[in-house]
C-alpha cells in the first residue's frame, strides 16, 4: 500500500480545537476536549483508543451527526457548523458512507435490497449487484440478512456504503462483533475499497492490532490526541498479529 500525498494543502478535513461537552443535571462530561488535526484524500486512517476515549463522539461530528461544543471540522475548507440542515443532509447522502459494529440491515430486505436503499438517495450511484461484486457477495444478492454469517452481513453493509460512491468512509468499530478469521475478511474488503475506489478510509477502533495497516494512527485518550503515528510502510494483513 503505498502511503498518499499528505501536502499541507491537500487535506479533506481539517479538525481544529474541538470540544463537545455533555450536561447531564448538575455534571458535565467533556467527551473531547481541544481535538486537531487534518484527515487526507485517500488515506487509511486509525482512531486508535479505549471506549469512553472520544472516537465515536469524534466520528459522530465529521459525519455530521452531532455538532461541536466549540472549534471546528472543514470538509474541503468550509467548516460544517456553516451547513444548514438541509445542507447537512446533503452531504452525508453524497459524500458520506457509515459502517457501523452492527449491520443495521433491513431484515425484511434482501442483500441487494438492502444495498438498494442506499442508490435510491444517491445523484450517480453504484449499481447494487455491482457494489454487491465489490465486497464478494454478488451469488447472496437474494438473501435475506438472517441467511448471511456476521461477516456477510456486515460486507453487504459496506456494499450499501460505497454504493453512494462516497468520498469518504467512517467506520465505527467494523470488525468489533466478529471473530478474528471474519474480521480479516472485512477489514480486507474495506482495505480494497481505499485502495481500488481512492476512498478516505478512518476507521475508530480499540483493536491496536488494526493500526499497523493504516497509513496513519490518531492515539486518542480521555477526549485528547496525545500522538499520531505515520506508518510508512504499512504492514499487510498476513503480517499482523492479531
Amino acid at each position: 500500500m503505498n502511503t498518499p500525498d499528505i501536502e499541507q494543502n491537500t487535506y479533506i478535513y481539517r479538525i481544529n480545537d474541538l470540544t463537545k461537552s455533555y450536561h447531564m443535571g448538575e455534571i458535565t462530561v467533556d467527551a473531547l476536549r481541544g481535538i486537531s488535526h487534518d484527515v487526507y484524500p485517500g488515506e487509511f486512517l486509525v482512531s486508535l483508543g479505549h471506549s469512553g476515549s472520544g472516537k465515536s463522539t469524534l466520528l459522530n461530528i465529521i459525519g455530521g451527526l452531532d455538532s461541536a461544543t466549540s472549534g471546528t471540522v472543514e470538509y474541503e475548507h468550509r467548516p460544517l457548523s456553516s451547513y444548514t440542515e438541509n445542507q447537512l443532509t446533503r452531504y452525508r447522502r453524497k459524500h458520506i458512507g457509515f459502517i457501523f459494529q452492527f449491520y443495521n440491515l433491513m431484515p425484511n430486505l434482501t442483500a441487494k435490497e438492502n444495498v438498494e436503499m442506499a442508490t435510491e438517495i444517491s445523484d450517480d450511484p453504484m449499481p447494487a449487484l455491482e457494489a454487491l461484486e465489490q465486497v464478494g457477495l454478488a451469488e447472496r444478492e437474494g438473501h435475506f440478512p438472517s441467511q448471511l454469517s456476521g461477516g456477510e452481513q456486515q460486507r453487504v453493509a459496506i456494499a450499501r456504503a460505497i454504493a453512494k460512491r462516497p468520498r469518504i468512509l467512517l467506520c465505527d468499530e467494523p470488525t468489533g462483533a466478529l471473530d478474528i478469521s471474519t474480521g480479516k475478511v472485512v477489514l480486507e474488503v474495506l482495505m480494497d475499497v481505499n485502495r481500488k475506489m481512492g476512498t478516505t478510509l478512518l476507521v475508530i477502533t480499540h483493536n491496536a492490532a488494526i493500526s499497523g495497516v493504516a497509513n496513519r494512527v490518531i492515539h486518542m485518550r480521555d477526549g485528547v490526541v496525545y500522538n499520531i503515528e505515520v506508518n510508512e510502510s504499512p504492514k499487510s494483513l498476513d503480517e499482523v498479529d492479531w
